[in-house]
């Protein structure tokens, strides 16, 4: 892969958020020389095979088609481990069970490896709580509704397969070689950063939408619109300059190392993606005091990379993005460093008093690993590790394993 080199970088504290970069070539050949003084960077094929060997794809899902699963399964490139975290409905009709079937087959047909488990499974949310995390649970005693408690759902059973990397495609893409994209787009950022704290964001290149019965390729979300706007007023705020570095605001495809990922808390609903760079600013920013110095010493690094790849899914209507909208607007209000003036404006556009507060978790780093392992393999019943056959076909590998 070729990517577009960014020479401007914006800077937070240890937080560098690198400028939009582009998808030269999604496949560059053979070709292993990189001109270091070059407009370009070529990430060789073997070097996105080793990242791709050390990440985990989480796929959160909810009420999909079986059809449009199974093409984004079929887009996560081979190596990558495939974890599906579903709050699919159990009643009238069975749709995980669905779900695990054509996960099932899909992995007997590839010969592949995947993990899947129901985000409202009342043994999951004991093996949370008993591993240190009850803040995760309702007043049911399950894990919360929302996208972001899938995510960290996924991300904490990845920390439990020995791989490096997390990623996340959302289960609704209509096109199999735009997450094929993605995920290479992925392992090439992560390869092209030198700190182990790294997260790379897609800009997906357009969303196109049938306008006059034809297609309109639109080049920007409306909530992205938003998000990225008060986002880049937060940065301008303590640098004195406007700023329109962050494009990537509620980018639901991104990437980060674990080393990263298990540091950062995470919030629930849609609130995840734009609560990810409050975190950052919050954590390694140098406004407040910094818990991590490692980090602060070697920087985190964002990279944000334009697709080639539009971006199709299914309209979830006008309700779905003022949703999206209004709680990315109040986890940057309710932010320690969030100050006055923004918090203001951010009143006006809302129209309300007090903008509620999103709920926040503890890192997934906090998590008790043995105990969470134990307690999902023992009392999760929609847990499933679909294990792996090797070429000999006598041993099978087994995606997940027990802290030691």
């Amino acid at each position: 892969m070729r990517l577009e080199y960014p020479y401007r970088t914006e800077r937070f504290g240890a937080v560098r958020i690198h400028e939009l970069q582009r998808v030269i070539e999604i496949d560059c050949g053979t070709q292993t020389y990189d001109d270091q003084l070059g407009p370009s960077r070529i990430i060789s094929r073997d070097t996105i095979r080793d990242i791709e060997k050390d990440l985990v794809i989480v796929v959160p899902c909810m009420n999909e088609p079986r059809r449009v699963i199974e093409g984004v399964l079929s887009g996560i490139p081979h190596d990558c481990l495939i974890v599906l975290v579903s709050n699919s409905d159990r009643s009238p009709v069975d749709r995980y069970d669905m779900e695990i079937g054509a996960l099932e087959q899909f992995c007997r047909l590839a010969d592949r490896a995947a993990l899947a488990v129901h985000q409202r499974d009342p043994g999951l949310a004991s093996s949370l709580k008993a591993a240190g995390m009850p803040e995760l649970l309702d007043e049911e005693g399950l894990v919360h509704n929302g996208k972001g408690e899938a995510m960290l759902v996924g991300m904490a059973l990845a920390a439990m397969t020995g791989r490096k990397y997390v990623g996340y495609i959302d289960a609704d893409n209509y096109i199999p070689g735009a997450v094929h994209e993605y995920c290479k787009v992925y392992a090439a950022g992560l390869a092209m950063v030198n700190s182990p704290y790294r997260m790379v964001r897609i800009s997906w290149h357009s969303k196109p939408k049938v306008r006059d019965s034809r297609l309109f390729f639109s080049r920007r979300g409306r909530s992205s619109e938003i998000t990225n706007e008060y986002l880049n007023r937060l940065l301008a705020e303590y640098s004195g300059f406007g700023t329109e570095a962050v494009v990537t605001g509620n980018a639901g495809e991104h990437a980060l190392s674990l080393e990263l990922g298990l540091k950062m808390r995470m919030a629930g609903g849609f609130a995840i993606e734009p609560f990810q760079f409050v975190e950052l600013f919050e954590q390694f920013g140098g406004v407040l005091p910094a818990p991590d110095t490692d980090v602060m010493t070697s920087g985190v690094e964002v990279l944000q990379v334009e697709s080639r790849n539009p971006h199709f899914h299914d309209n979830k209507g006008d309700d779905h993005v003022v949703s999206m909208r209004t709680q990315a607007l109040n986890v940057i209000y309710h932010s320690s460093i969030c100050p006055p003036s923004l918090r203001e404006e951010i009143m006006e556009f809302l129209s309300a008093k007090e903008p509620p507060r999103e709920r926040v978790y503890p890192a997934v780093g906090t998590l008790a690993f043995d105990r969470l392992y134990d307690g999902i393999t023992s009392e999760a019943e929609t847990f499933r590790q679909v294990v792996q056959r090797l070429p000999a076909r006598v041993r099978t590998v087994t995606p997940m394993h027990r802290a030691t």
